[in-house]
């Protein structure tokens, strides 16, 4: 069965909060990234999913007009667990 991503539950592990603190990522960003972005399959029998927001902020100094966003989880019975987070800024 396939995962519904735009009704599903969505819980994070402590890694990943503390990861989207250091990494300048929210909640809400991840989530966004889960429910609507473009999704491919990890390492270790997880998946991620990639979204681009716009940024237009500094970020350690430097200016970035984008913000990618690339949480990555697992699926287990329609509920999606964030292992870590990455973010990446152009």
């Amino acid at each position: 069965m396939e995962t519904d991503f735009t009704t599903c539950v969505i819980n994070f592990s402590k890694h990943a909060q503390e990861q989207a603190v250091e990494r300048g990522t929210t909640v809400e960003e991840m989530e966004k990234a889960i429910r609507h972005g473009v999704h491919e399959i990890a390492k270790k029998n997880r998946q991620k999913a990639k979204f681009t927001f716009t940024f237009g902020l500094e970020w350690h100094g430097r200016f970035y007009a984008l913000k990618q966003v690339e949480p990555v989880f697992v699926v287990e019975e329609n509920v999606v667990t964030v292992i870590t987070v990455y973010t990446y800024y152009f």
